[in-house]
């Protein structure tokens, strides 16, 4: 997998996990608003969306210590080719900047 494609990957996997948080709040806030309904199905289906809701939220859990933990591999990866090859790493932020400086200055 190219740089570019974790990257991607990864802002992807960060947008759902966000998703997710939002989710799990409205269906929060829905099961709270209907906790006064009563008979026998809309217990059962509270039932299954509390059972359901636990697992998402387990598995968001796990999705974010998976993403921290690509995340912080590539913190580590970038500090030590920074540390390696110092130049050559002022040389890719150098030509960035003008890259970013000379799009900014299109606008």
């Amino acid at each position: 997998m190219t740089a570019t494609t974790a990257t991607t990957t990864d802002a992807a996997k960060g947008k759902l996990v966000a998703d997710l948080r939002v989710l799990i709040a409205d269906t929060e806030e829905l099961l709270r608003a209907t906790a006064g309904q009563v008979g026998e199905k809309a217990i059962a289906a509270r039932e299954r969306i509390q059972a359901s809701l636990a697992t998402t939220k387990d598995k968001l859990a796990e999705a974010e210590r998976a993403l921290m933990e690509k995340t912080k591999q590539a913190a580590r990866a970038t500090d030590a080719y920074v540390h390696e090859h110092p130049w050559s790493a002022v040389g890719i932020a150098a030509a960035a900047g003008i890259v970013l400086g000379m799009l900014i200055s299109r606008r």
